[in-house]
């Protein structure tokens, strides 16, 4: 019975409504970021320090279980032994 009332974003933007919102947004977000940047700034460095073990567990993500270093390490070892003993 009843249309469903359609809602054209575009349209509403374009307006003097929508106009004004757009400018109060953009003065909003200006002063936003010029008022907290100096703390953004100031936990830069708490950042970083987080940021170390949190890359180095989804780094270290591919090693899976670190059978190839078991295998690795003894055939390495038996490389080294036969070496050693030809010289």
């Amino acid at each position: 019975m009843f249309g469903k009332p359609s809602f054209n974003l575009v349209g509403f933007l374009k307006s003097r409504a929508g106009l004004v919102l757009l400018a109060f947004l953009a003065v909003g977000a200006f002063f936003l970021v010029t008022e907290h940047t100096a703390h953004v700034f100031g936990l830069l460095p708490y950042a970083l320090l987080l940021l170390c073990p949190i890359l180095h567990l989804f780094m270290h993500g591919g090693h899976g279980n670190h059978e190839e270093h078991r295998t690795n390490t003894s055939s390495s070892s038996e490389h080294q032994h036969t070496q050693g003993e030809s010289r």
